[in-house]
């Protein structure tokens, strides 16, 4: 199944035009306003490099899920 979407917003200019299906793969600063720091103290912290461990994180992940539940019982 194709899928397509407007991430240009979401994206590095550098990284616009990369096939949904390699961004995972990607730097985490790839993702419109990381910077290169940001992208090493995540590095450091989390062990975190690409978009998919970010994506994939835990705790980001449990972060995610409670601000969602908040949000939905307003």
């Amino acid at each position: 199944m194709t899928i397509n979407a407007n991430l240009d917003k979401l994206l590095d200019k550098a990284f616009e035009k990369y096939d949904l299906e390699k961004l995972p793969a990607a730097p985490v600063s790839a993702l419109a306003g990381v910077s290169d720091a940001d992208a090493e103290s995540l590095a450091k912290a989390f062990n975190i490099k690409t978009i998919g461990d970010l994506g994939r994180n835990k705790h980001f992940r449990a972060a995610v899920a409670i601000v969602n539940l908040v949000d939905a019982a307003k």
